[in-house]
């Protein structure tokens, strides 16, 4: 029996060394979880702080962007505005001359055509 308690005794200690490395290999793993899940956790608050900084940044820029751009078109409308109306004007003192030129040419035009009018009857005569 002594023989029989012997190999009793050695798997007994074996199964008693196995138990324990398991529970040191348990062990170990749920730290590694829990140290992973910690991490993950940093990683995405880290994250959704970039993000929301970033978005707000984005968002100041395009609102500085609208209003520079809404600046430069009211310059510009007002340019454009400006432009027309001297065009508006110029054109308006050309058409002035231009009819001032005409009724010239046509009084000259008719007083010469009366005057030949004028001859061509004393001709008749």
């Amino acid at each position: 029996m002594k023989f029989k308690s012997g190999r009793i005794l050695a798997a007994g200690l074996m199964l008693s060394a196995t138990l324990m490395f398991s529970q040191d290999a348990t062990q170990a793993v749920d730290k590694a979880a829990k140290d992973t899940g910690h991490a993950t956790k940093v990683g995405a608050k880290d994250t959704a702080h970039a993000t929301d900084k970033g978005a707000k940044d984005t968002g100041h820029a395009t609102d500085k962007a609208a209003k520079d751009t809404g600046h430069a078109s009211k310059v510009a409308a007002k340019d454009t505005k400006k432009g027309t109306e001297t065009a508006g004007k110029d054109t308006e003192t050309v058409g002035k001359k231009t009819g001032h030129g005409i009724k010239k040419g046509v009084k000259g035009i008719g007083h010469g055509v009366k005057k030949g009018a004028d001859k061509t009857a004393d001709a008749v005569k």
